[in-house]
């Protein structure tokens, strides 16, 4: 008789025990119906940007209801209602303010506070732009967290994946905070559908609190171009082309041909060959094109960095040791002054 109840004994010890494991584990069903995310979206003139989706995506891949936040003049009718289509978002946050409208951390961030302890939010998302960049750090100290900062990676509800020292080595980072106050990288949280959402718009806090500064002016650079960040093919130029004129001479034509968006390298940004608004890099904008098409780039680790998730990678060079090779898919030996004049005509006769 001592074996059967000693094993009886045994068999529910161990089962009060899984029960407690399965109540405190990170990833139990039950912690994960309090995951609340709130994905702060940037607009324009009405408009999502396009880095708003890879807000919403990762908000998504953390399971949990996902509310979208937007602020500005007459959003509830434009941007807000675009944000409801998207699928996967089950409740949008409107803040009707032109106080807003430009996105000014020093007022956004006091207003984005009260709408968080009102929701009572577990995580804070937003794109890592200039919008995201300068909004949450903001947040995070109001709150009294750290921020985790570019992204690339979910592992749990908190544990995140971000690249450090320019993408030469990835951190898994664990958060113990109450509240999670994160951006992410654009080019890894995709996949979001545009259509097919019904989300409900609700009013959000109007804190109106003073702002501490005044948007004067901005300068916008149009092109008929694609948009450089989400472009599905971009042609780079670097400090081997020389000056101005030769980037506009050898690089525009090729992009023209190939449909592509225009990028460069800092180097050739720091030397006026092209727009700062053109850089790719680590302090520049991150890319992940189907196809991105290198001349005169020799690839330092900085530039890299906003390049390296390209689907395919071809570069031309005339210095066969130079590092692009180490990572281009496609490679050209030679003048560029002579290939890329060369294989923009055969491009246009294809």
């Amino acid at each position: 008789m001592f074996p059967i109840a000693r094993s009886t004994v045994l068999r529910a010890a161990r089962t009060q025990i899984y029960t407690a494991r399965s109540l405190t584990s990170p990833t139990s069903s039950a912690l994960a119906r309090l995951l609340s995310t709130l994905a702060v979206l940037e607009q324009r003139d009405g408009k999502l940007q396009g880095s708003c989706t890879s807000a919403i995506a990762a908000a998504q891949k953390l399971g949990g209801p996902v509310t979208a936040f937007l602020a500005g003049s007459g959003v509830k009718g434009t941007s807000a209602a675009e944000a409801a289509k998207i699928k996967g978002v089950d409740k949008v946050i409107a803040v009707e303010n032109e106080a807003y409208e430009k996105g000014l951390p020093e007022n956004y961030a006091p207003m984005l506070l009260e709408n968080i302890k009102k929701g009572e939010f577990t995580h804070i998302i937003a794109p890592h732009s200039a919008f995201g960049k300068s909004l949450l750090p903001r947040v995070a100290a109001l709150l009294d967290v750290q921020q985790i900062s570019d992204i690339t990676g979910i592992e749990s509800e908190d544990t995140f994946v971000r690249p450090i020292y320019a993408g030469n080595a990835i951190l898994t980072v664990q958060s113990s905070d109450n509240v999670k106050v994160i951006t992410v990288r654009g080019t890894a949280f995709q996949g979001v559908e545009l259509e097919g959402g019904s989300a409900e718009i609700v009013d959000g806090v109007d804190t109106n609190a003073p702002a501490q500064t005044e948007w004067v002016s901005e300068e916008l650079t149009k092109s008929e171009r694609p948009d450089l960040a989400t472009a599905s093919r971009v042609v780079s130029g670097g400090r081997g082309l020389k000056s101005k004129e030769e980037f506009d001479r050898v690089m525009l034509p090729l992009a023209d041909s190939l449909g592509a968006a225009i990028g460069a390298s800092r180097a050739a940004v720091d030397s006026g060959f092209a727009d700062n608004s053109l850089q790719v890099g680590q302090t520049g904008k991150n890319v992940a094109p189907q196809l991105y098409l290198c001349a005169g780039i020799s690839g330092a680790i900085q530039h890299l960095a906003g390049m390296k998730d390209s689907k395919v990678i071809a570069a031309i060079n005339k210095d066969p040791e130079a590092p692009i090779f180490q990572v281009a898919d496609v490679g050209l030996v030679g003048d560029l002054f002579e290939k890329v004049p060369e294989l923009t005509e055969k491009l246009k006769s294809a």
